[in-house]
């Protein structure tokens, strides 16, 4: 009769190795998004900070080196400047440029999330396929260029374009409006572009939300709006953030939608940027430009994140 012994405790992993193994398959699963925002964000962030720190220069590429090589004395010499960064803030045209981006955004945000949680609302208490379909109309644009659907604004905002026309046909106007390249027209762009990037967090927070929650708020005397502003908004405010993000940060650097819809004393930074890139080619300028408006966008989120975890 044969006995097989049970395994030794020298051949089981010990409680050490296993917290290292779970440790080193922790590490692997979070090194590839790192990986990732070294390669495509930190070191292209590095590149254009170095940069801000040279002079230009009328050569290939339109800056000085910041370490420069004497083979007699073989030292190598740092050289940078701040006067990049000293010139945004004396400059006046740049100040503006910034604060005029941020107001820009700041409306189109509002505008945007003002339309977009109806509709986010609309979409979370419909049924499935209702929802699938409202869905797919809202992920439509998405299926063509980007580039096309603000051509297609143009058609549509020009004097003799399809909006004058109806409301000279239906007799509001007498003449053709100046809508294209205004002010207006870019808060239009930006709104339509954008409202996909709103109402998508908007309803996944929404689409979780506790009905019963309002339904008690009502059977406790609430009216509808004051439910609506006691516990729908609280509840959504996650989702709320989420969109607002999505939509402030990208809309701050826009620099298609003001080049194509706006006139010319439509001030953003993004068109200010393309600007000192390609037509002054003053590259040092243009990355001290880049530089100020991230740390513009980053800062205020990184203070806000920080607020919310000292909260929890």
């Amino acid at each position: 009769m044969m006995t097989t012994s049970a395994p030794s405790d020298s051949s089981r992993p010990s409680l050490f190795q296993r917290f290292k193994s779970r440790r080193l398959g922790r590490w692997l699963v979070i090194m590839v998004p790192m990986l990732w925002l070294a390669a495509f964000f930190f070191i292209p962030f590095l590149v254009v900070f170095k940069i801000s720190l040279s002079e230009a220069m009328i050569a290939i590429p339109p800056y000085s080196p910041l370490f420069e090589w004497d083979p007699d004395s073989a030292f190598a010499t740092l050289k940078v400047t701040f006067g990049n960064y000293l010139f945004l803030f004396e400059s006046r045209f740049y100040l503006d440029a910034y604060l005029s981006s941020l107001r820009i955004a700041a409306i189109s945000t509002f505008f945007t999330l003002i339309i977009g949680f109806p509709i986010a609302y609309l979409i979370a208490r419909s049924g499935p396929t209702m929802r699938t379909v409202l869905l797919s109309l809202v992920i439509l644009p998405f299926w063509t260029s980007f580039l096309l659907r603000v051509y297609a604004w143009m058609a549509l905002l020009k004097k003799n374009g399809l909006v004058n026309e109806v409301l000279m046909s239906i007799g509001l106007i007498d003449q053709p409006l100046q809508i294209l390249q205004t002010d207006f027209a870019v808060y239009l762009g930006i709104v339509y572009t954008y409202l996909p990037f709103m109402i998508l967090p908007l309803y996944t927070t929404l689409e979780k939300m506790d009905l019963s929650l309002i339904e008690a708020a009502q059977d406790l005397g609430a009216k509808p709006w004051r439910a609506f502003c006691l516990v729908t908004l609280p509840l959504a405010k996650p989702g709320i953030i989420a969109g607002c993000m999505l939509v402030f940060i990208p809309a701050v650097g826009e620099y298609v939608i003001p080049a194509l819809l706006g006139g010319s004393d439509t001030l953003m930074i993004g068109r200010v940027l393309w600007d000192e890139f390609f037509l002054n080619r003053d590259w040092p300028l243009a990355s001290a430009v880049a530089i100020v408006m991230l740390i513009v966008l980053v800062g205020p989120i990184m203070f806000m994140r920080n607020g919310n975890k000292e909260g929890l």
